[in-house]
């Protein structure tokens, strides 16, 4: 069975508590309907959900792919093969410029997202040090002969064939006991 190996853990800063705090915080007071919102933000809501955000936050380079997660309440995973990879960005506005925190913008072949981006990091601590490394490892993984790639394309098969019996038998022995 051929694994992925895990290249970089990605640390976010602390920072990021107060930058979810105040952007969300912001919109809040533009809007009229978020105005009563802003009263409960402001008492310990946001607070709680900005240090929830940060606790869930995790980004790993691994030998195939970039795999985030992120979330409050409702988490979300988002995976992108190396090889599709076609650009990385930094962004920045006058929050994260005070704040000293930077937007890794990750672009990718086919993208359906429509603002053009299909993953955005915020905070990342040497997030110049990261981008290096994710470029390094989607060189490497672009540069590698096809044949290692159509192999590892079968080990994954054969992998998920594996799973799928193994629930087949599950699902069998369940419904046999019953």
């Amino acid at each position: 069975m051929n694994q992925t190996q895990i290249i970089k853990k990605a640390d976010f800063s602390v920072k990021i508590k107060t930058y979810i705090f105040l952007y969300v915080g912001f919109f809040l007071f533009i809007t009229i309907i978020g105005i009563p919102f802003l009263i409960i933000w402001l008492l310990g809501f946001g607070q709680y959900f900005s240090r929830r955000y940060y606790e869930n936050l995790n980004c790993k380079l691994t030998s195939r792919h970039l795999i985030f997660r992120q979330g409050a309440f409702f988490m979300v995973e988002k995976t992108i093969p190396l090889e599709n990879i076609q650009d990385l960005t930094f962004l920045q506005n006058p929050i994260l410029n005070l704040l000293e925190l930077r937007v890794l913008k990750i672009e990718t072949a086919g993208g359906s997202n429509p603002d053009g981006s299909d993953m955005k990091l915020i905070g990342i601590v040497e997030a110049e040090k990261f981008k290096q490394q994710v470029l390094e490892q989607r060189e490497l993984r672009v540069s590698q002969p096809k044949g290692d790639v159509s192999v590892s394309k079968e080990d994954e098969s054969l992998e998920v064939l594996r799973e799928i019996r193994n629930l087949l038998k599950e699902i069998k022995s369940t419904k046999n006991s019953n």
